[in-house]
């Protein structure tokens, strides 16, 4: 079994003697948002101590954990010079990988275009040293709104199947309101028709809790249980009650159903109080811009109301989706 080890970009890299899939967890795409990296470091130190106090733990597979934008996280800021979760776009990615060897001037270089670059020549080595026949992504992230845990897949049943065991809610329909995220790219057959692939964000709740770091690790902990990675028997019930506990009154699956996208000029302001899977009305007054009110356009759940400044999303709506036909 390798040691964990790790450098400014990678926080660890596990792989056991079975074989297994290939989980790619990032965390911390946007620099607010720093509870994914803590939680990925601290699933590393306890890899690192449970052959120790459990002699018949073994891992299958292989785990990369991938600081996702290095210089906003080192400032604090949701990005730099665009929103790294944005900017997935294939044939951008295409051509960024063409021009590496052009020189260009220190004042044109694009920060999350380099971090970018630098995390996909990672995530790319990783999947060409390790040959798998399944990549399992996850990228951990959290908002500014308080109440609630949630993930979002694709469509596909790999991903669902995954979803529904993270004990959060899943919210379907997300990759159609928002485009060329990490989830969009990885959700594609970039990586050859041969490989199965699921992908997956787990939004931990509230920027600033502590506890968002302890679910996001325990939701980390509960990927690795359901794509076989490590036993249940290794899997310590606290992860799964903290998960249980906090989505209790949650709905288990939801659909999007619309999305408030803004742009700087709007002058965006969301009303102060709102939470995540609020239930709201139609004709509800959800926040202002320099136009005037804005009205909720239908009923459902309120998801990520936007409580800062940078942002292309002011919110989302996503409305009640029957389990019987989810895949």
């Amino acid at each position: 079994m390798s040691e964990p080890f790790s450098t400014p970009r990678i926080i660890g890299h596990y792989q056991g003697p079975e074989p297994g899939p290939l989980v790619i967890a990032i965390g911390g795409l946007h620099g607010n948002e720093p509870a994914g990296v803590q939680a990925l470091e601290r699933l590393f130190e306890l890899l690192e101590e449970e052959p120790q106090i459990n002699p018949g733990f073994s891992f299958r597979g292989e785990l990369i954990a991938l600081r996702g934008n290095l210089a906003a996280l080192g400032q604090g800021v949701r990005f730099i010079d665009q929103d790294l979760n944005r900017i997935w776009n294939p044939e951008r990615i295409d051509a960024l990988q063409a021009a590496r060897s052009i020189p260009f001037e220190e004042d044109d270089a694009n920060s999350e275009e380099e971090e970018l670059l630098q995390l996909l020549a990672a995530i790319e080595i990783a999947i060409e040293e390790s040959q798998p026949e399944r990549i399992v992504f996850l990228d951990i992230h959290t908002t500014t709104a308080q109440g609630g845990i949630f993930t979002i897949t694709g469509d596909d049943n790999f991903s669902l199947q995954i979803g529904t065991e993270l004990y959060a809610p899943v919210i379907k329909g997300m990759l159609e309101g928002i485009k060329y995220t990490a989830l969009h790219y990885f959700q594609s057959d970039r990586f050859g028709k041969n490989i199965e692939v699921a992908a997956l964000c787990f939004e931990a709740g509230q920027h600033n809790e502590p506890e968002s770091v302890d679910r996001a690790l325990a939701a980390t902990i509960n990927l690795l249980r359901a794509v076989g990675c490590v036993q249940n028997a290794d899997v310590r019930t606290l992860h799964d009650e903290l998960l249980q506990r906090y989505a209790a009154t949650l709905p288990v699956m939801t659909q999007l159903s619309y999305v408030h996208h803004i742009t700087a000029a709007d002058e965006f302001k969301m009303h102060p109080g709102y939470l995540n899977f609020q239930a709201i009305k139609s004709g509800e007054e959800l926040a202002t811009d320099r136009n005037g009110p804005i009205l909720a356009p239908q009923s459902g759940y309120l998801l990520m109301p936007l409580y800062q400044q940078l942002g292309d999303e002011g919110f989302f709506i996503v409305q009640d989706f029957s389990l019987g036909v989810a895949y």
